[in-house]
């Protein structure tokens, strides 16, 4: 857990220096820094008393020596100090859809607007719009943007949750009375934000786990502590529920509060028509009042006569009827996917060379990665204009003759213009493996407006790939106003697949949506986005949206090997 505190003083350290209008880099470089604490396979004090945090991917001297202090002391004094410079509520109005750090600087020093509540007070009494480049309709956007965030920050995006959850069971698993232990509720079911982390563990000696649990370092409150259960919030603000109970007792534990209550009713129901009773302590024959052994979860689904259901599909209560009639699918895993289709390196806006997404990628068994850096109208992320594309394709043929055990397809992540154009021309688009069409500005267009310009692109003949295709930034920015069933239709009739965006902030297609496609014959991609080599790891979230959506691998564009993927893409077909 010290690793993940720390990495949220760095992301928060980078957050107030962007605040603050510091040089873009050095904020970045905090980022960098807390995602690869965030990454490390081992304990930070670990490396820290061998003398090697050096050694660590983007701590240079600055950072180790603020680490050596916080390790040391407990406390980060230039940490302190920039919190001391802002208002604690200050970093909170940058999560309000638009109202970026600029805008709030400006909002504190115009207005004195110090939080949430005095940003949306400023709204109701209409004092925004007499701020320049404000308006009566840029009130109305963030009055809206209030509300959605107020809503959202009741709960944590999967990329948050999971690593602090998985941090703990670690933690929990080394503590010598622990049996067993894992993950459950709504975040072992993959959903894409929860209200709380759920851990079920097994043990002799409860009061003991108790004693541990509560004692986690960045424990902010402990708000119960019984025999069996305890819950604690995290200074984060994450609340963590841990239920211990007697290893006979763990799978029907775990499978009860892994959920949903939907899954749960309708299992209990099927399992009452069979005489027996399913509970959180196990399986009872009702008539003779007979406990059932039940070691594993495959067992509890075993007693009614179900293959065992994968955490992920058990939502709505349809998936018991499709286990009954033998219609579950042999969904994806990480082990399936061959490749990444959409990735940045640093020609435009990401941290690391070709060569080293190319390795990284090889080291992670992949056959092939696709460098999709931007298209030139993307300033902001030094796009790419077709002289340096050219140089880009002349590079990655270099690197291809040179490396082995992984292929580099050339690529581009090309904007689609607010008429549907693209940022490329088609002589250059025909010459690429990968073209990946996404949307990056004019995303407050209506909703027809919108669907027209991603169909646009869809129908270009080059164009393989719509990413991120609703635009969402999960607890950031609300997906723009697009007609998915259209799109999907659209996908179905050009052959163009849709991607499950893996990073974290993303995950975008979500769940229904891929859903959707995989029941109207559209193949999906999962790309991680990645713009850093530490980036293809968040491979794993697309996959469990993938799960959520009940897809297999033949669904999944990127699980089919170089030849086949060669095959099916647009220009490969012709």
């Amino acid at each position: 857990m010290k690793n993940l505190e720390l990495a949220w003083i760095l992301a928060e350290i980078g957050d107030l220096l962007e605040l603050q209008g510091e040089n873009p880099f050095k904020v970045r470089a905090y980022r960098r820094a807390a995602r690869a604490i965030e990454l490390l396979p081992e304990d930070i004090e670990a490396v820290w008393r061998r003398g090697e945090l050096g050694r660590i991917e983007g701590i240079g001297k600055a950072l180790e020596e603020k680490i050596d202090e916080w390790l040391s002391t407990g406390v980060m004094t230039y940490y302190e100090e920039l919190r001391r410079q802002l208002p604690p509520g200050l970093r909170e109005l940058t999560r309000v859809p638009g109202v970026g750090p600029k805008l709030a600087q400006r909002l504190y020093q115009e207005l004195g607007i110090r939080n949430l509540d005095e940003l949306e007070a400023a709204c109701r009494e209409q004092r925004l719009r007499h701020v320049k480049g404000l308006g009566a309709r840029s009130e109305e956007n963030i009055l809206r943007g209030i509300e959605r965030l107020r809503r959202q920050m009741e709960r944590f995006p999967l990329g948050l949750a999971l690593p602090v959850a998985q941090q703990l069971v670690r933690a929990l698993a080394e503590f010598p009375s622990v049996q067993r232990v894992a993950i459950a509720g709504s975040l072992r079911r993959g959903r894409e934000t929860v209200g709380d982390v759920d851990i079920v563990a097994s043990s002799a000696d409860p009061a003991s786990v108790m004693d541990e649990f509560v004692r986690t370092p960045g424990v902010e409150q402990v708000l119960a502590r019984g025999d069996t259960k305890a819950s604690i919030v995290l200074k984060m603000g994450l609340q963590v529920d841990l239920r211990v109970v007697r290893d006979d007792q763990f799978a029907a534990a775990l499978h009860h509060f892994t959920g949903s209550k939907e899954h749960n009713v309708a299992l209990r129901e099927l399992a009452q028509a069979k005489g027996l009773k399913i509970s959180e302590y196990g399986i009872v024959r009702v008539d003779e009042g007979e406990p059932l052994a039940v070691a594993t979860e495959a067992d509890v689904f075993a007693a009614v006569g179900l293959p065992c259901i994968p955490p992920e599909l058990r939502e709505d209560g349809s998936e018991i009827a499709a286990a009954r009639e033998g219609r579950l699918p042999a969904l994806i895993t990480l082990g399936d996917i061959k490749g990444d289709l959409h990735v940045h390196s640093e020609w435009s806006d990401g941290l690391h060379s070709i060569e080293a997404m190319a390795l990284a990628a090889r080291e992670r068994g992949y056959e092939y990665i696709a460098i999709t850096d931007h298209s030139p109208s993307l300033s902001v992320a030094r796009g790419l204009d077709p002289s340096r594309l050219e140089e880009q394709l002349e590079e990655i043929a270099r690197l291809n003759r040179r490396l082995d055990g992984i292929r580099i397809l050339t690529g581009c992540e090309v904007d689609i213009l607010r008429d549907g154009s693209l940022d490329l021309p088609d002589e250059i688009l025909a010459r690429l493996d990968v073209v990946v069409a996404s949307v990056h500005s004019a995303m407050n267009l209506d909703e027809a407006e919108m669907t027209e310009r991603i169909v646009a692109a869809m129908r270009n003949p080059h164009v393989d790939i719509i990413g991120h295709p609703t635009g969402r930034i999960l607890g950031r920015r609300e997906p723009y106003a697009v007609d998915m069933e259209r799109i999907i239709a659209v996908a179905a009739e050009t052959g163009t697949c849709l991607e499950i965006n893996a990073s974290p902030d993303r995950l975008d297609l979500k769940d229904v949506h891929a859903r959707w496609a995989r029941e109207r014959g559209v193949m999906i991609v999962i790309n991680t986005d990645a713009h850093s080599t530490d980036g293809l790891d968040q491979m794993a979230y697309g996959v469990t949206v993938a799960r959520r959506a009940w897809l297999g691998k033949a669904d999944v564009l990127n699980c089919l090997s170089w030849p086949e993927l060669k095959a099916r893409l647009k220009d490969g077909r012709r």
